[in-house]
């Protein structure tokens, strides 16, 4: 069994980092995200305020020497939009919607981040595992799509358009091309830091209040819109679990020299 599979099961109680958890649900699903042996920890970060979150995974990246582990951070925000650093604010439709909004160094534009979402912040040396930013991408859409997958959703991506989008296929004609998921990036010194997030189970009105991701009349829909009921903590664990084995795909090795045309850049973005 990986060190992956072992830090998802049942029982393996020794988290990372402390542990704050909002409520008996949080402690029964999140009993089994911990300590991993593997080359990435997943840490899991409770419900937390989002500017916390980004002053801390802009610390440990500036922070991490060669051999610091990976991590994925599992967080849910209380409501915030972020904008990336290169966003217009002219995206933000309504004044005084009273949910703060906070300018960050990603790529892209507009979203929003609530309760009833899965975050999940990817901490990658991508040098180290050779990876480069579009293939970084493709990856984490690809963890999305096969989480998604086993609640019998059919999505898929869009070109040009990072995130994961409702095919026309599902069967749920009227939520066609809505987004259920964004990304965002930032690499610094080849190592990544913010990423993803998925819809379960939201009040979906703040969407309404801006252009998400910078496109005017983009629908967003969640999981229990499209008629699936999942626990919030059981998807975050899938979703962990699917960027993990992703990631094992690619090993971590001490060889860092970068292959040719797959060189992460010493500062990137990749749009949400």
């Amino acid at each position: 069994m990986s060190g992956l599979a072992r830090a998802l099961q049942p029982g393996n109680t020794r988290p990372v980092r402390p542990v704050r958890r909002d409520t008996e649900q949080d402690r029964r699903g999140f009993a089994k995200i911990a300590a991993m042996t593997s080359p990435i920890e997943v840490c899991w970060r409770g419900t937390e305020d989002y500017a916390t979150s980004f002053d801390a995974m802009r610390a440990y990246t500036d922070a991490r020497g060669p051999n610091g582990p990976d991590q994925l951070w599992i967080v849910q925000h209380p409501p915030v939009y972020t904008l990336g650093h290169a966003g217009d604010p002219a995206h933000l439709l309504v004044a005084n919607t009273g949910i703060p909004l906070v300018k960050v160094d990603r790529g892209g534009q507009i979203t929003y981040h609530g309760p009833g979402q899965v975050v999940v912040y990817l901490l990658v040396d991508l040098r180290r595992r050779k990876l480069g930013v579009r293939e970084m991408v493709r990856l984490i859409e690809q963890a999305v799509i096969d989480t998604l997958g086993a609640y019998n959703l059919d999505v898929e991506r869009r070109a040009g358009a990072p995130g994961i989008y409702v095919s026309p296929a599902d069967g749920t004609a009227a939520h066609a091309g809505a987004k259920i998921a964004a990304l965002g990036l930032k690499i610094r010194n080849g190592c990544s830091y913010h990423g993803v997030s998925l819809n379960v189970a939201m009040d979906l009105r703040p969407f309404d209040w801006i252009n998400p991701c910078g496109y005017a009349g983009l629908q967003t829909v969640d999981m229990a819109t499209l008629g699936v009921a999942p626990r919030w903590d059981e998807v975050a664990a899938r979703l962990a679990q699917q960027l993990g084995q992703h990631l094992e795909q690619h090993p971590a090795t001490t060889d860092v020299a970068p292959q040719a045309g797959n060189d992460p850049a010493t500062s990137a973005n990749a749009a949400a």
